[in-house]
Parts: C-alpha cells; sequence; structure tokens
C-alpha cells in the first residue's frame, strides 16, 4: 500500500512538481518551532527530524529547532507535545511507538495518542538485522540455530519498550519459536553502541542507524526485512530470501500537532513539509541514506496508523507485552 502510494506521489512530482496550495492569509510562523524528538540522538527519528527541521526552517523563515524528549518508549516526548498549547509551535515526529503501540502496552499511558492532529507521514526506512561481531554468525538461519541452542542466552537491544525495534524482534522471535532477551535504551544509537562494546548480541534497527556500523566492521548485518533488497544494503539478504517469510518492519515517521491547532497553521506546516521531502536534494540525501520520503497526507496517515494498529496489535497480544 505505502509502495505504490510512494510511487504514485513520486510520479506525479516528476511530471508536474509538487502543487502549491492556496492557504489562509497569516503570519504564523512569527517565532521559532519546536519539533520533538521522542526518543535520545543518534536513532532513526533523530536523523529524519533534523534533515525535515532544516528544510522547513527554510520553506517557513523561522528556526525549526529539534528537541530530543526520550523516555518511556517515547510516551514523554509525545506527553509533551500533547499537553502544549495548539498554536503549531510545538511538533512531534511520532512513529508506530508514539502513535500505536503505546497504547496497547502501558495502561497507564500518560497522553491520548488520538490528542494530536496529524500533518502528513513523513518517511519509512527498512530494519537491518545485525549481530556483534563476537557472534561470529552471518546468516539468519545460523542466528536462528545459535539462539534455539542457547535458550535464555542471547539478547537484543532497543530504543525502548513498545518502538518499532522492540516490535521487531518479537515479531522475529514468535516467527522462528526463539527466547532472547530483550534490553532496552532510550535510542537505537544507545542500543548500537551497546553492541559495539559486547554488552548486546543483536540490534535490529532502521539502514541509517545500524549500516555505517556495519561499513566499517564493528556490526555483522545478516538480514534485511523488506521483499526485495535496498539498494544502501544491497549485499545484505532479504529475511524471505533466507527462509523466513512475514518479517517485513520499518521505521516510520509522522509530523503530528497538538489537537486544536487551527487547520490553517497545519495546512501551511504541510505545504512546506511536502516542498521539502519533494526537493530532489534532500530525497536524495534521505535515500542515499536508506530513508523513503513519504509525505502522503492525512488520509493516508489515517489508513497506515489503522494498518498497523491491527498488525501489532496481534504481536503485543501473542508475545504478551504489557508494561506496568
Amino acid at each position: 500500500m505505502l509502495n505504490r502510494r510512494i510511487l504514485t506521489f513520486s510520479a506525479a512530482m516528476l511530471a508536474a512538481g509538487w502543487p502549491r496550495q492556496v492557504l489562509p492569509q497569516s503570519d504564523y510562523p512569527t517565532r521559532p518551532i519546536k519539533l520533538i524528538v521522542p526518543f535520545g540522538g543518534g536513532g532513526i527519528t533523530d536523523v529524519v527530524a533534523r534533515l525535515v527541521a532544516q528544510g522547513l526552517t527554510e520553506r517557513l523563515g523561522q528556526s525549526v529547532v529539534v528537541e530530543n524528549r526520550p523516555g518511556a518508549g517515547g510516551s514523554i516526548g509525545a506527553q509533551v507535545v500533547a499537553s502544549a498549547e495548539a498554536d503549531g509551535y510545538t511538533l512531534l515526529l511520532g512513529t508506530v511507538g508514539t502513535q500505536v503501540v503505546n497504547r496497547m502496552v502501558y495502561p497507564k499511558l500518560s497522553y491520548d495518542p488520538a490528542a494530536f492532529v496529524p500533518v502528513s507521514l513523513v518517511s519509512n526506512s527498512p530494519y537491518v538485522l545485525a549481530v556483534a561481531q563476537s557472534l561470529k554468525l552471518d546468516s539468519l538461519p545460523a542466528l536462528i540455530a545459535e539462539a534455539k541452542s542457547k535458550p535464555g542466552k542471547l539478547n537484543f537491544g532497543s530504543a525502548g519498550h513498545g518502538t518499532s525495534p522492540h516490535l521487531g524482534l518479537e515479531l522475529l522471535k514468535l516467527l522462528a519459536g526463539l527466547d532472547i532477551v530483550h534490553v532496552p535504551f532510550k535510542s537505537g544509537g544507545d542500543a548500537v553502541n551497546s553492541a559495539l562494546s559486547g554488552q548486546i548480541d543483536i540490534v535490529f534497527d532502521a539502514i541509517p542507524v545500524v549500516m555505517p556500523q556495519v561499513a566499517n566492521g564493528a556490526l555483522r548485518a545478516i538480514a534485511i526485512a523488506q521483499p526485495k533488497r535496498n539498494p544502501s544494503a544491497a549485499s545484505v539478504p532479504t529475511t524471505a530470501e533466507q527462509g523466513l517469510e512475514g518479517l517485513q518492519i520499518g521505521s516510520w515517521n509522522a509530523l503530528l500537532a497538538p489537537a486544536g491547532t487551527p487547520p490553517a497553521r497545519v495546512a501551511k506546516v504541510a505545504d512546506a513539509l511536502g516542498h521539502v521531502l519533494a526537493d530532489p536534494a534532500i530525497a536524495e540525501r534521505l535515500r542515499a541514506l536508506g530513508i523513503e520520503p513519504m509525505p502522503l497526507g492525512v488520509e493516508a496517515y489515517r489508513e497506515h496508523v489503522a494498518a498497523e494498529t491491527e498488525r501489532w496489535s496481534k504481536v503485543t497480544a501473542a508475545a504478551r507485552i504489557s508494561l506496568k
């Protein structure tokens, strides 16, 4: 669904350019805008946020400042935006965790995922499964065999409970019948660093987070979780190539504002974001990192969230993920 929408958008963009919307007259923005990243630095959401913020700053004529507010699987940062004044000056770069999964795994969630108005989907990046060099494994079947021979002995790091990396490994565990221990961190970058230091055996995160450490020999990539190989990680075989069907996952981001934000301001940010992601230079930078621009609008966001809700509710229930 998303791939077809991306291709349709790209074809239209090349044929006619990003369409300019007729927006209500407004002086907004007249001061800097905060873009809240609900995770620490170095993760995929942080990478996307900084590229998007740079482009929005140029389009809107005011600084868009990235602020990292990590913790509780993204809940702390999401709460900051949900409770902010609905004036367009505080935005959230949301994820599957903040918008879908947290309400499934946190019985006392501090915010309502519906307390946002969507601006647009922003991007998606497929996940790479990588292992520490100390494991000396070079394929997904080898990892599965190792984990089955040592139940409960291997561990994996993620950006926190309920995040995409956490869910992806839980899905792998369910599909392959594995017992691997989860170790949560505040960001994907922290999890990768722990793998480099030998504290973590496995990481499963987006291409920009994992592949730089694969390129320098610090980690070994053994699978990519998408139907076809990715140009940014062309040597990495897919999970399906290695006999495991159903493990397709990526890190998607969406730009959101507090519910009640004036529609004209939401529309102005959406228009600016569309131009930013349609800019060939920015799109090329994103794709070089293994991130696909996905400026698909509000309706696509709602359809995507509905599909993700159905998908991950099954995984969280089967894996019995619930946090007090």
